[in-house]
């Protein structure tokens, strides 16, 4: 158990670090939009609870992607995939999982609860957002299975 949480929290780490680092780092660098993952959850938090203390969005995306998203992967989609489509390999799982995180922030967190336009516009952070969010899943799921635990879940 211990192993599988300190896994998680590697995976997550890494995973968060690989989304800012393309998505405020190497996006604009290549003059492409930048992605403002602290703006968002601070936005939706103050829609949720009104007003919140300073570095309230920077520790929620923190956490999120630290530990929320990556037990998303290992105890949702990936059982899930194993169960539906098992030869399917894990990089493809982790794939469609990205695209499912991205609709989570950009329909259901910036739209439904924070009130911006759905998908933020289709405008340029929407498909770095996208290119963002598989990239953090890939990264993730990479430390998942091939983690301390990793033949547990090898398709």
């Amino acid at each position: 158990m211990q192993r599988q949480i300190w896994t998680i929290l590697l995976a997550g780490a890494l995973a968060t670090v690989a989304f800012d680092l393309f998505g405020q780092g190497l996006s604009p660098f290549f003059g492409f939009s930048k992605l403002a993952p602290v703006g968002l959850a601070t936005s939706t938090l103050k829609s949720v609870f009104g007003s919140i203390p300073n570095g309230t969005g920077h520790i929620v995306h923190t956490l999120t992607g630290m530990i929320a998203y990556p037990l998303g992967y290992m105890l949702v989609a990936r059982p899930i995939q194993l169960k539906v489509l098992p030869s399917l390999h894990w990089a493809l799982t982790a794939t469609a999982y990205g695209i499912g995180l991205w609709v989570f922030a950009l329909f259901f967190m910036a739209y439904l609860i924070a009130g911006n336009a759905p998908f933020l516009g289709f405008t340029g952070i929407t498909w770095v957002a996208l290119w963002g969010h598989i990239v953090y899943a890939l990264v993730a799921a990479y430390v998942i299975e091939r983690g301390p635990f990793a033949g547990k879940a090898e398709a």
